[in-house]
């Protein structure tokens, strides 16, 4: 017997007991501030590829890796040496200094970018999400002379730090705390939920006619016709919507909407940090969408969740050194040569092979086993998916009204661990998200593998089965 599996050996009511004072030192001392408890807490044990382990041994299929952190699977082998080949050469180093993976990085990034747009621009490196979301909000404000309020969309999330939040729709995040500036916030065209008699590209036309009307007279409030200067910075957008339910917009509205901020020197910012990475099959999910974006900000998959690292990429008159000298914003962990060796590795490694063909394939084969599910169940008012980013929205009978009790019944059961597909007994790790917590967002392994899409297409069957009917 193993180390690694020495565990398993263990009688399962020494686990229970086990799990049991976990959990009750957790409630006692741990702060709930930092997580989200969505059901009752679940401990996990180990990982490898597309699952995860409880004490006991049992595999639970995990459909959101990690809020789309984990692309290339747990444990992956190439990853995981890089780390170590590191962690055994330079694992620590002050940001002040340098280190060849810090500019190898920087510069693949950079090169990937102006071979895609025709941009030049430059990166600079943070540690989390939120943070290098910060750093973009620095970035703008500096570039537009300190203006702070920008334009940012329904149903966006952008972190929970102050300047974050503040462009994050939700209020819930800013309620306690207050905030600075804040953004105006605008339709996403949410074709499920939108006005009904328009196909999903008439849509997508009609809010950005929407949006187009503020800058029509000084009176719709953001526009001084007579300075020819917005009162926005700039825009903070998703291309597609994470946490407000992986919601896709047509293929038109990106374009039409980088018209109306170029007449107006409004600048565009993408949110890359959970879309990124080839989770919708290309390197960032903005490309789908023929627009070039000003600043682009990433993080989670970028190091598959090894190590926290994050940054933005921006167009050279932004942010070179002239307009954005040193010491501008700063973190002693930015660019640590631990998560910049493995975001290297990672790129190198989606460059090798037609990355994008095989996620697109794969995303499509699962997208038509959730359309396949949704002929099945009432309860599925709507499916979508571009590459392995993947929706499946939740409602009552009628197919349309969002029904939040039992998407929350769906994740408590999938984590129970007791649905049985081929006589085995397994788990699902599902998230939730939309504008109603009404949608299980899937965001799966980009490695994950055929029979294991036909595994989540069954286990999803038989967890709607079994929430249906009790």
């Amino acid at each position: 017997m193993t180390p690694a599996t020495a565990h398993l050996a263990r009688p399962v009511h020494e686990e229970a007991s086990e799990e049991a004072r976990l959990l009750a030192l957790e409630a006692r001392y741990c702060s709930h501030g930092d997580t989200v408890h969505y059901t009752a807490p679940k401990i996990f044990d180990r990982c490898e590829g597309s699952y995860l382990y409880d004490a006991e041994g049992l595999p639970y299929l995990d459909l959101q890796m990690w809020y789309s952190a984990v692309n290339f699977g747990y444990g992956n082998p190439r990853l995981n040496t890089a780390l170590t080949r590191q962690l055994n050469r330079l694992p620590q180093v002050a940001s002040q200094y340098l280190h060849a993976e810090k500019i190898e990085l920087a510069a693949l990034i950079a090169q990937r970018a102006e071979k895609t747009w025709g941009a030049s621009g430059r990166v600079h490196f943070n540690v989390g999400g939120s943070q290098a979301v910060e750093d973009a909000l620095k970035l703008v404000r500096n570039a537009k002379r300190g203006k702070g309020t920008m334009f940012a969309f329904e149903g966006g999330y952008h972190g929970r730090t102050l300047g974050a939040s503040a462009i994050t729709s939700s209020y819930r995040y800013r309620r306690r705390y207050g905030h600075f500036d804040r953004a105006l916030f605008v339709p996403f065209p949410y074709h499920f939920r939108g006005p009904k008699g328009m196909d999903k590209e008439e849509y997508g036309a009609h809010c950005v006619q929407q949006f187009a009307r503020l800058f029509e007279s000084e009176y719709n409030g953001v526009w001084d016709p007579k300075a020819g200067e917005a009162e926005c910075a700039a825009f903070f957008v998703e291309a597609i919507q994470g946490t407000g339910g992986y919601v896709i917009p047509p293929k038109n509205f990106f374009i039409e909407l980088k018209k109306v901020l170029d007449r107006y020197g409004i600048l565009l910012v993408v949110d890359e940090i959970q879309m990124g990475v080839y989770r919708t099959g290309k390197l960032w999910s903005i490309e789908h969408f023929g627009v070039t974006p000003d600043v682009l900000v990433f993080g989670k998959a970028i190091t598959n969740g090894l190590n926290p690292l994050s940054g933005i990429w921006a167009r050279d008159e932004l942010i070179n050194p002239t307009v954005f000298p040193p010491g501008s914003t700063h973190s002693t962990f930015a660019s640590n040569p631990l998560g910049t060796a493995v975001a290297l590795e990672t790129l190198r490694m989606v460059e090798e092979a037609d990355f994008g063909a095989q996620v697109a394939a794969k995303g499509a084969y699962f997208l038509a086993g959730l359309e396949e599910l949704k002929r099945r169940h009432a309860v599925i008012g709507d499916v979508d998916g571009l590459g392995l980013a993947l929706r499946m929205e939740i409602c009552e009978a009628d197919g349309y009204t969002p029904n939040k009790a039992l998407v929350d019944r769906m994740v408590e059961v999938a984590l129970a661990g007791d649905l049985v597909v081929g006589g085995k007994r397994q788990g699902l790790v599902l998230d939730i998200g939309g504008y109603h917590k009404n949608v299980l967002t899937l965001a799966p392994s980009l490695l994950i593998t055929r029979e294991e899409i036909d595994l989540a297409i069954k286990l999803l069957d038989a967890l709607l089965i079994r929430v249906t009917r009790d």
